[in-house]
């Protein structure tokens, strides 16, 4: 079976075993390969893995709690509704790396610029959510990549979260939270529904 296939949902973590933030970063640069529209790249990553840290987003749960107390970190995921304050310097970048040419990039800057102002924060963040999904699925096979294993979470309070962590809750939305650590149990196998019932050929 393809390694890709094995991953599980693990909720229990060795508490001992840490992350160094080299290590993090690597992985959130390989998940950072996921694709985004226009390439905007809208997730923001908020690494919690001090006791301080985690016991501001304790109460923000509402169950989780075995992931929260046992996992390296727990890696919230937001999506940034200033994303296309971003477009120039990744643009500039891909210019100056021979990946886009300059007219590309100019033609792109003006699309964004006369298409901006016409959408609204909601229009934005549902973008930002779908991206957002992408990156997360990426995390949790590149862990698994580093010896380590996630479980995603969604079942946090939504509207309270950026506060809890002190981010601006005016520009940040949040998606999902990934545990991760060195798991200390398999997981439990689930089923799938049959291709013929999800899938119609048109």
């Amino acid at each position: 079976m393809s390694e890709l296939l094995k991953r599980r949902s693990i909720r229990s973590y060795d508490p001992n075993v840490k992350i160094s933030k080299e290590e993090m970063i690597e992985i959130l640069a390989k998940a950072s390969r996921a694709p985004s529209s226009m390439n905007m790249q809208p997730w923001r990553f908020f690494v919690v893995e001090s006791l301080e840290a985690k016991e501001r987003l304790r109460p923000v749960l509402y169950g989780n709690q075995l992931q929260l107390d046992t996992s390296a970190a727990m890696i919230c995921i937001f999506t940034d509704l200033k994303k296309y304050e971003y477009a120039e310097k990744i643009y500039n970048i891909a210019v100056e790396k021979g990946l886009m040419p300059v007219e590309v990039k100019e033609k792109q800057l003006r699309n964004i610029s006369n298409m901006v102002h016409t959408l609204s924060d909601e229009a934005i963040e549902k973008g930002g959510l779908i991206d957002c999904g992408l990156v997360a699925m990426q995390l949790m096979l590149i862990a698994r990549e580093h010896g380590y294993e996630t479980c995603s979470i969604g079942g946090f309070k939504h509207d309270l979260i950026a506060k809890a962590l002190g981010i601006d809750e005016k520009r940040y939305k949040p998606v999902m939270i990934v545990s991760i650590g060195k798991g200390l149990d398999e997981g439990y196998p689930s089923v799938r529904l049959d291709v013929l019932d999800t899938t119609t050929w048109m």
